[in-house]
Formats: C-alpha cells, sequence, structure tokens
C-alpha cells in the first residue's frame, strides 16, 4: 500500500522541484572546469527553510525522503526572530526535529527584527536576509520555501488592498530571489494537506501564536476576511485567487519585457529620457520604464509604490510647470527641457 495522499502530494511537488534543480545543476556544472577531467560534478546542496508550522515540517519531511533518490545533499535552517519568549528554545526543537529526518547541515539562526515597513515587513526582511546567508555560506543551489495555495491567495489579496497593480495581485513566483534561490513547491496544494501529512507521519508541528494574533494583517485576513469572502462567495475562493496570481504574474511578466525594451528607445543619446517618446508609451509600460529608472537612481524597490509613480507620471501626461518629486532613497525626478532627470537628490 501506497503513501497517504497527504504525504504523496507533497512528495510529489518536492520531487518535481529537485528534479528541476538537479537539471540546472548538471547544465551549470558541465561548463566548469572539473568537467573536463570527465569526473561528476559534486551533488547540489538543497536547504528547507524550517519554522517548525505543519507546511514547513511536511516540506522538510518530504525533501528527507526525496532527496537521497536523486543523490541531492539535503540540509535545513530555522530563524529565530526573537519575537516570542522562548524562541530560542523553538529554534532548537526545530533543530532536533531536522536533525531527526537526517538532515544535513541544520542550522539555527537568530535575527533581530527592525520596524521598517512594519512588524510583518521588518520580520519577513530579516528572515531572508538570514536565509540568504546560511544559502551563502553552505553553498546551498536553493532553498525550499512552505508557502501553500491559501498563502497565495492572502498574498493576493493584501495586494489588492494596498492597490498595487498587477505586479502585486501576481502574488509569489515559484521562483525567486538571486539566481532562482528560493522555491515554493506547495503553491497548487492547500494548507490542510500539508497538515494531514505531518499528521499521519506523526510529526510534531508549532503553531506559531502570531498566526492568530488578530493584530497582524495577515492573521485577520487569514481568520476572518477569507472566511467571510467564502461565506458571501462560495468555496473556491482561495483557489480562484491563486488562479489569478498566476495569471496576472504571466501579465506582469510580459509588460516588464516589453517596458526593459522600450526603456533604450525613450533615452537620448546622452542617457536621458526623453518626454514626448515616454508619453507615446502605453501607460502600464510607461510606468514600469518610470519604475526602473528610479531604482537605477536609488530609490529602494520595495518602497516605491503606485502613487509615487503616479506623480511623476504626471510630470510626462499632466505637465504644467510642476516641481520636482522626491522619492524614496533620497531619489529626486524633475522635467527639464523636455527630459525627464531621475537622479539622487
Amino acid at each position: 500500500m501506497g503513501p497517504h495522499p497527504a504525504v504523496a502530494a507533497i512528495r510529489l511537488a518536492v520531487r518535481r522541484v529537485l528534479h528541476d534543480l538537479l537539471t540546472e545543476h548538471r547544465t551549470t556544472t558541465a561548463a566548469l572546469p572539473h568537467a573536463l577531467s570527465h569526473e561528476p560534478p559534486p551533488p547540489p546542496l538543497v536547504l528547507v527553510a524550517c519554522s517548525g508550522g505543519a507546511d514547513s515540517m511536511a516540506l522538510a519531511s518530504a525533501l528527507a525522503f526525496e532527496s537521497p533518490k536523486l543523490g541531492i545533499r539535503a540540509g535545513g535552517v530555522t530563524v529565530d526572530h526573537g519575537l516570542q519568549p522562548g524562541s530560542d528554545v523553538r529554534a532548537a526543537e526545530v533543530v532536533l526535529r531536522l536533525r531527526e529526518l537526517g538532515l544535513d547541515p541544520v542550522d539555527s539562526v537568530a535575527v533581530t527584527v527592525g520596524r521598517a515597513g512594519g512588524p510583518e515587513a521588518a520580520a519577513r526582511d530579516a528572515r531572508y536576509a538570514a536565509l540568504d546567508t546560511a544559502a551563502e555560506c553552505h553553498g546551498a543551489a536553493a532553498v525550499l520555501l512552505g508557502h501553500t495555495r491559501d498563502d497565495q491567495a492572502e498574498t493576493v489579496l493584501l495586494g489588492l488592498a494596498r492597490g498595487s497593480g498587477i505586479r502585486s495581485l501576481s502574488g509569489m513566483a515559484a521562483v525567486s530571489g538571486a539566481g532562482g534561490r528560493y522555491r515554493r513547491p506547495f503553491l497548487e496544494l492547500d494548507r490542510q494537506t500539508a497538515r494531514k501529512a505531518c499528521m499521519v507521519q506523526s510529526l510534531p508541528v508549532w503553531d506559531d501564536p502570531h498566526n492568530a494574533d488578530p493584530a497582524y494583517t495577515r492573521s485577520r485576513l487569514r481568520h476572518e476576511g477569507l472566511p467571510a469572502l467564502e461565506k458571501a462567495l462560495g468555496k473556491g475562493v482561495v483557489e480562484a485567487l491563486a488562479r489569478t496570481a498566476h495569471l496576472s504574474r504571466d501579465d506582469a511578466d510580459a509588460l516588464d519585457s516589453w517596458a526593459a525594451q522600450a526603456e533604450a528607445t525613450v533615452r537620448d543619446a546622452a542617457g536621458q529620457l526623453e518626454c514626448a517618446k515616454l508619453y507615446a508609451l502605453p501607460p502600464a509600460v510607461r510606468r514600469r520604464v518610470l519604475r526602473r529608472a528610479a531604482i537605477a537612481a536609488g530609490a529602494p524597490a520595495g518602497s516605491l509604490f503606485a502613487r509615487h509613480l503616479e506623480e511623476v507620471d504626471r510630470l510626462i501626461t499632466g505637465w504644467r510647470g510642476q516641481g520636482a518629486i522626491n522619492l524614496p532613497g533620497k531619489v529626486v525626478a524633475r522635467r527639464q527641457g523636455g527630459r525627464l532627470v531621475i537622479r539622487q537628490g
């Protein structure tokens, strides 16, 4: 008799990602010097980011099961945010559980969470910085994240509430980060599947109290917002939102590609943006060109919002002699002699 359907589902999702990583690894290593000596390339290392919750424990279990079959080394990392009493004890317990699964190396990384962007954003920034450091330290080919279809639906709704445009509605990518470091195998699986997989495998699970704390926006959305939507619209809201994310990502990727190509055509010989040529672009493409220019000038991408770009766009489409526009990162945008100048103030 085969494994429980929930266990089979999570293992299949992880197996697909590992196959992709192994193919990429072989392609990359084939061009390295050791390939000339006909030595087999060293096996890649894949880390799982594990909080001890059901999603990441299910992911860690599936990675531990599938990686030996493909000759892939598997390790783990847990991040101690230090936001709750006893968080260091929880992190130590997660390390022990990961090692019991056979993962190696396993790290526990303590971080200091700042305040920039609010508590949720600050914790996320600190967590990803720690994961980046762990991956670079161990030379990991990838870090697996346990985000599920439910997390994707919540991310889409949060983007919709912010009015941040189609890129925000596209949610989380299956592959992201520098060089495709982060992989999310569970974006097509629901949260209940991961929890069921842990239960049938008798995997201990830690439920983060922050996930039920109404002080956090995502928690309110999870426990109040989504249930209210399902009550009003019927079941299938989560699946529909996840599908919206997939379709929006395709559209956003296409527009980003168009903007990257268009940017070269709207600059003069000195590299300055020409307002007349910018005006001729479709608004969605033009605003992406402006965003790229602002980021290149030093504006932090995470702090550059739609309202900033709308103000800069009015220098092109609603020019009435208005003054300079201040952007995050001390970047200033102004119109001068038919040119749009975006640079550090």
